[in-house]
């Protein structure tokens, strides 16, 4: 809402000026008394700087605003709907710029793409709790910090374990004459993930604990912690998630467009904000084989060494892929000044071929924003000319000429 508000101000300022500059003072004639009278011509119309929907056929005051009505283009408009023409001389005031749209890399000979560094999927664990309890000490406090296979992570209260531990100690004493009896109740204790010698503890002590010590079942670093010191786990629910972050993976979306130059096995050179001098190159591993609608993309991902630990899982990278075939997967890249963006909808103004400058405003879906560029993905083609600079300047023209605009489609 107030990019909106801060944009009509804008628009009405420029609006003003542009209405001066665009069409002029009015025609005036000296009386033989010496004094200037303004005068109409029959086919003139008048409109307001700030509505270009009033047109009126003489001069005076807008009626929803009150100000003072200016000319109407009094030009043979021959332009479609969504064009209109501005002079040279009120470009070069304005200081509007225009440049041709070409290809995002010369020759097209590299695609890129822009990803993220994800925690390698294959390689994560959870780990759940095997009965229910409640926990009296909890040995890992936050996520990131790192487990390994063996480490006590918590100690637990469980009335179920108590009265198990009775059958257990009664069953041993029976074992000779018993032995499938007592397997299986050693087994419940074994499923139930309680260490060897815990059981054997029990056994040879006679008396049943009231806690227990749970274990790391592998090593990692927690990603995800589901349990609280003083609260209750249940059988089956998870307690954590690790992952083993020495390798992960490298996640890039790809265009339609460029699907077709990408193979799985196909080298990608990869660098990153944070190491822009250290480029690694692996293997595509993975092409998803279903299409995101809502981006129009396919997510395609490959698997990096992480031994150092240099990467971190959230960071941003770029990848490069060799494009053998000129004519698929290029890309139009244009400035961001040349897009105005609403929210919902994408407006360049192009450019028209000829001696007067006519422009047309262009709606256009818009990809990644790599910094100072978006990608274009369907509404403009190469060799276009669109306005780079000046195009609230050109828009503000738009609706004083009563055209289509970016506030008003």
């Amino acid at each position: 809402m107030k990019k909106n508000n801060i944009y009509i101000i804008i628009a009405a300022l420029v609006g003003l000026g542009l209405g001066y500059l665009f069409f002029g003072s009015s025609t005036t004639s000296t009386s033989e008394d010496g004094n200037k009278h303004t005068h109409a011509t029959a086919d003139e119309l008048w409109t307001c700087s700030m509505h270009p929907q009033i047109l009126k056929n003489e001069p005076g005051d807008c009626p929803i605003c009150g100000m003072e009505l200016i000319p109407a283009s009094g030009e043979n408009d021959s332009t479609a709907t969504n064009q209109f023409k501005m002079t040279e001389n009120a470009m070069a005031l304005a200081n509007i710029q225009t440049s041709i749209v070409g290809n995002s890399t010369v020759g097209n000979s590299v695609v890129k793409l822009s990803g993220k560094i994800k925690p390698n999927e294959d390689k994560t664990y959870t780990q759940s709790a095997h009965f229910n309890g409640r926990i009296e000490k909890l040995y890992i406090k936050s996520l990131g910090e790192t487990v390994q296979k063996g480490q006590p992570i918590a100690v637990v209260y469980s009335p179920e374990l108590v009265s198990a531990q009775q059958e257990l100690i009664t069953a041993s004493k029976m074992q000779n004459s018993q032995p499938k009896l007592y397997e299986a109740v050693k087994n419940k204790f074994i499923n139930w993930m309680i260490p060897e010698k815990e059981i054997n503890d029990i056994i040879n002590s006679g008396k049943a604990k009231s806690r227990f010590t749970i274990y790391a079942h592998i090593s990692g670093v927690i990603t995800s912690l589901d349990v609280s010191e003083g609260g209750h786990m249940m059988d089956g629910k998870p307690i954590f998630q690790t992952a083993d972050l020495q390798t992960v993976w490298a996640v890039f979306d790809a265009y339609e467009k460029q699907i077709p130059i990408l193979k799985v096995g196909q080298e990608i050179n990869i660098t990153s904000n944070s190491y822009p001098n250290k480029i690694l190159t692996e293997n595509i591993t993975y092409i998803d084989p279903i299409l995101n609608t809502e981006t129009r993309t396919v997510e395609i991902r490959t698997v990096l060494n992480n031994k150092d630990n240099l990467l971190k899982p959230g960071m941003f990278v770029e990848g490069e892929i060799a494009n053998t075939d000129k004519t698929i997967g290029s890309q139009l890249n244009i400035p961001t000044s040349s897009v105005m963006w609403t929210g919902k909808r994408s407006v360049v103004y192009v450019k028209q071929a000829g001696e007067t400058p006519v422009f047309e405003m262009r709606e256009i879906e818009i990809g990644a924003n790599n910094g100072t560029s978006y990608t274009v993905i369907s509404g403009l083609k190469n060799g276009e000319e669109i306005v780079t600079n000046g195009t609230f300047t050109v828009d503000a023209a738009a609706q004083l000429q009563g055209k289509p605009s970016m506030m008003k489609p």
